[in-house]
């Protein structure tokens, strides 16, 4: 497995996606080899010096800890990090949409963590193993940071990253949840976890089934109109954000505290957890015998 650059930045920059791919080599992309990292630092653009957020030391700490504590089980490690990376990494939605960060973040500062979390296992059609090349620089539901961070961001209930550790821990639901547009609607986000809590969907099939049950039915149904959500404060998130440079490093064994903000309706989560059991009796699931 390969190691960090033997140049790592100290804050993090942004990395243009038109320049990452002399930088991502069959090496790098087969596991062996990394680039030595002072190459990759003369193309980046900096980001203001005087915000701690950039620091790269705590993401550094973090992916560290992940790779030594879920050494025996890599796909666990995302329940752990998604939270602890959100909540130390705070960010606007707007700046963690640019896609320039992300991509700095994996190949400057944390390639070996790309690379072991994401490295292929060896199979008979496919023996070579290999890292998608979308690990490091692709879209945000695919992207190693992006899809933690963004899984965060929208499975958490206001300051509770309680459910974004259940969301995470079922590689089935962030794959496909991810990618719908509804996800951003908190009561749904929240039903969809409390369904999974409650054992009403484990599988990717009953996952992939019942999102195109919910994406169908949202057609013909605005959810907000069945379950509204509480407009969210946005002077609580930028308090959040401000405190960064003096909060304390994330917990390891306890989860952090999010943005201060009201968690959703719990009115509107009960009922459209029962309206997705209602629907899930009769989604399209392929294997299932009897569609209820």
């Amino acid at each position: 497995m390969i190691t960090a650059p033997s140049y790592v930045p100290e804050r993090l920059a942004l990395l243009a996606t038109s320049a990452v791919d002399p930088f991502l080599t069959e090496e790098l992309l087969r596991g062996e080899q990394v680039h030595g990292g002072i190459d990759l630092a003369k193309v980046v653009e900096p980001l203001s010096e005087d915000d701690a957020r950039w620091s790269v030391e705590p993401i550094q700490s973090l992916v560290e800890d992940a790779m030594f504590k879920f050494r025996a089980d890599r796909t666990r490690a995302d329940a752990w990090l998604a939270p602890r990376l959100h909540a130390t990494l705070r960010l606007t939605r707007r700046e963690a949409a640019d896609r320039r960060l992300w991509n700095h973040l994996a190949l400057a500062v944390a390639p070996d963590y790309v690379a072991w979390r994401h490295l292929s296992e060896p199979t008979a059609s496919r023996p070579e193993r290999r890292i998608a090349a979308e690990r490091f620089r692709g879209p945000a539901d695919r992207q190693c940071f992006s899809r933690l961070w963004w899984a965060a961001e929208l499975f958490r209930n206001g300051p509770d990253y309680e459910p974004v550790e259940a969301a995470c821990g079922n590689q089935d639901l962030i794959h496909t949840v991810l990618r719908m547009e509804l996800i951003d609607h908190r009561p749904t986000a929240q039903a969809l976890v409390r369904l999974l809590q409650n054992g009403q969907i484990t599988g990717g099939r009953e996952i992939n089934g019942l999102s195109t049950a919910i994406n169908a039915a949202g057609a013909t149904l605005i959810y907000d109109v069945l379950a509204p959500d509480e407009p969210r404060d946005p002077s609580r998130l930028r308090e959040w954000i401000a405190e960064a440079g003096s909060a304390l490093p994330v917990g390891r064994h306890e989860l952090p505290t999010g943005p201060d903000e009201d968690p959703a309706p719990e009115d509107s989560v009960a009922k459209l957890t029962s309206y997705f059991a209602d629907l899930f009796e009769t989604a399209p699931v392929r294997g299932r015998t009897s569609q209820g």
